[in-house]
């Protein structure tokens, strides 16, 4: 279990030191550093602590599977993995999240697409991939890691709303009263309806998804996805 501890002492460095530059220190750093200090002190510390993970997972063993992993739950997790593609790239166009013109600026559009399941399509997309990652590969190492990307993304989420709504409070609550953090949750209370998803979302989704699992097999060792049955 060593292995597993220094993978999941640098998956804390990883993800601690994102939150703590991200929130509390990031006005501070600024204001010493300027933006562009801030952002490569930033990008220094993401960079070298994202090394120190891949490093740890690289050097720790492969240990017994906490579960047994079949073709059933394989089949689940393949057909998450397209919808979690096909929120990442609907995520890429139109979204309020993203850097761009001032919000206040924007008219607050209706929720549609892959906003219309969540206003976080992106770290959704990221959170899903981690759960995947925990069902079908439940080596302890492979779990922490995967389960810092989940923290990372779900607890990140929930920060953004925090930041945007003091940022812009006008817009941002009005997007969040037609849109839901969690999946589906807009649809379920009728503040949104599914559907409007354009083609860079479902396409570009089945395209990434093909692409991802079909490079498991060089990159890993082992298929995924619909490969696994070709």
């Amino acid at each position: 279990m060593e292995g597993t501890v220094q993978v999941a002492v640098a998956a804390a460095a990883f993800v601690g030191t994102h939150f703590l530059l991200s929130h509390p220190l990031r006005a501070p750093l600024v204001a010493r550093l300027g933006a562009g200090g801030f952002l490569g002190v930033y990008s220094l510390v993401a960079f070298a602590t994202l090394i120190w993970v891949a490093l740890a997972y690289r050097a720790a063993p492969i240990q017994p599977l906490l579960w047994p992993v079949g073709d059933g739950l394989w089949a689940i997790v393949t057909v998450v993995m397209l919808l979690a593609s096909i929120l990442l790239m609907g995520s890429l166009i139109r979204n309020p999240a993203l850097p761009g013109p001032p919000a206040a600026a924007k008219a607050v559009p209706e929720a549609r697409g892959v906003f219309a399941i969540t206003r976080h399509p992106m770290m959704w997309a990221f959170a899903l991939w981690a759960l995947c990652h925990i069902a079908v590969f439940p080596d302890p190492s492979n779990i922490v890691v995967a389960a810092a990307i989940l923290i990372l993304a779900l607890v990140g989420a929930a920060m953004q709303d925090r930041k945007k709504e003091a940022l812009d409070p006008d817009f941002w609550r009005a997007w969040e009263a037609k849109t839901s953090y969690w999946p589906f949750a807009a649809i379920a209370a009728g503040r949104a309806k599914l559907g409007g998803f354009g083609m860079h979302a479902l396409a570009g989704g089945v395209v990434i998804w093909l692409a991802a699992t079909w490079a498991h097999l060089p990159l890993a060792g082992w298929a995924a996805g619909i490969w696994r049955w070709t």
